[in-house]
């Protein structure tokens, strides 16, 4: 298969995304929107992953989102696989009619979801994942829910079948992207009644297990998700 993915911001790549496209013999085009690349037509790839991106641009619409919105809904009425993370999962739940509006607290670091009973995920009942965000979302219309973690209690969803995924939760997260992230990119913001599920960097690195853990999670949506094909 041909994957195309759009990225919104230097600060927000791929991560473990594309190592794990290649490794299972799959193609991908990254599309670089806040670059100035023009957003892909529906019909030049099997499938579309919509990468995070700064929370801003939720406020903020960039000049490229209504096309990047018109492809996001050209997927949704379609057959193709569609895969939301971050900013692109709120895009997604967005254009199914759910609300996009920040959280109570800001969430960055490792939080521990748990897993919905109704999730169509085979996934285990909890596990750590990787946050950098806080705006959340509703659940949209006939959408089964992931699961939640403590400061965000919809992590995540599943539509028509498993076809299209959002993700808040980082599962693609390496040691270099978030490293990244935290050397060059806007955090979320929190004021101080509201920072008690912020991590600073040390805690942030301090096991670097916990990203050896999220491939295995990684490979089992990926598998779920281009399966439904």
């Amino acid at each position: 298969m041909h994957i195309h993915l759009l990225q919104h911001g230097p600060d927000h790549g791929p991560a473990r995304l594309t190592d794990w496209l290649t490794s299972m013999g799959h193609s991908y085009t990254v599309f670089h929107l806040y670059a100035g690349e023009l957003t892909p037509r529906p019909n030049e790839s099997d499938a579309l992953i919509a990468l995070d991106g700064p929370e801003t641009l939720l406020s903020q619409s960039p000049a490229w989102f209504k096309a990047e919105d018109k492809l996001i809904n050209r997927y949704l009425d379609g057959q193709k696989p569609l895969l939301g993370i971050g900013i692109g999962a709120h895009w997604i739940a967005q254009a199914l009619g759910a609300v996009v509006a920040p959280g109570t607290y800001a969430e960055t670091g490792w939080h521990t979801v748990t897993l919905a009973p109704e999730s169509s995920l085979d996934l285990p009942e909890s596990f750590c994942a990787f946050m950098w965000h806080r705006y959340v979302f509703s659940l949209p219309d006939d959408a089964f829910a992931l699961g939640g973690s403590e400061a965000a209690p919809l992590q995540g969803f599943t539509w028509d079948s498993g076809r299209v995924i959002s993700l808040l939760c980082h599962l693609e997260a390496t040691p270099a992207s978030v490293n990244h992230l935290l050397s060059e990119a806007e955090r979320p913001s929190a004021s101080p009644t509201a920072a008690r599920y912020v991590q600073d960097d040390a805690q942030i690195l301090e096991d670097a297990n916990r990203f050896i853990h999220l491939a295995p999670l990684l490979d089992r949506v990926m598998t779920q998700w281009l399966k439904t094909n």
